[in-house]
């Protein structure tokens, strides 16, 4: 299902990678029952991005699906100029897309290393990149990154993870200090362990990570403050302490 009727102007446009399932998918979900909401998904599968969508739009939301990998650039460009001109400039543009390998600094290759740096890092950069521009022409907007408690703290066997995450921070910081004065709000977003499908298989039991839910319901509520306030860092943990 597809639209190329643009946004009214008491409509708000959400961008969001990383859109077909966990946290982006419960994103999705709970911005899908905020009045006047016309979300733009983003993810590499068709079929999950379709679910999600559909259950936005039962929810009362609008919703299109643009199948797109974010690590490459080429197709991220186009993707982003589809949306600006079918649907107009974002107000909320969720930088969530991101994956998790294990490895050491002694078994981590040179390859999977540039792997996580581009699904992690490389791609919010060049997602921003994408629609920085008119946001900054525009005088509003809020751009939102989901980083990590790795980006922050250290964890064994998970050396380009935590690597990418850290310069995911930076990034946000930088982006931060660069549009201070031109109306736009950023936020980076830093949970510890969710309960999302990178966790399958692991034997943790779900109860001691944080719902998905949760994290989405601290995303909404950032987005909701005037546009006079930003919430710039917001750190979240299971109840119990990191695993």
């Amino acid at each position: 299902m597809r639209s190329n009727q643009r946004k009214s102007d008491t409509m708000s446009l959400i961008v969001i990678t990383g859109a077909s399932q966990g946290i982006g998918q419960a994103i999705a979900a709970k911005f899908a029952m905020e009045p006047d909401v016309q979300m733009c998904l983003l993810a590499r599968s068709r079929d999950n991005l379709e679910r999600v969508a559909a259950n936005a739009r039962a929810a009362g939301a609008q919703a299109q699906t643009f199948p797109c990998d974010i690590t490459d650039d080429e197709a991220v460009v186009d993707t982003a100029q589809r949306i600006l001109v079918e649907y107009g400039v974002p107000d909320i543009l969720m930088n969530n897309a991101g994956s998790f390998e294990r490895g050491t600094a002694l078994d981590t290759t040179p390859a999977g290393f540039r792997r996580q740096v581009a699904i992690n890092l490389t791609s919010a950069f060049v997602v921003t990149n994408a629609f920085l521009a008119p946001m900054v022409q525009r005088g509003s907007g809020h751009i939102l990154y989901m980083a990590s408690v790795a980006s922050v703290q250290a964890y064994r066997g998970a050396l380009a993870y935590c690597a990418a995450k850290h310069g995911l921070l930076g990034l946000a910081r930088g982006v931060r200090e660069e549009t201070l004065d031109s109306g736009l709000r950023v936020t980076t977003l830093l949970p510890g362990a969710t309960l999302t499908p990178s966790w399958a298989g692991s034997g943790v039991p779900p109860e001691r990570l944080m719902p998905a839910t949760d994290v989405a319901q601290a995303v909404v509520e950032i987005c909701r403050l005037s546009a006079r306030t930003v919430v710039e860092e917001i750190l979240l943990r299971p109840r119990s302490g990191d695993l």
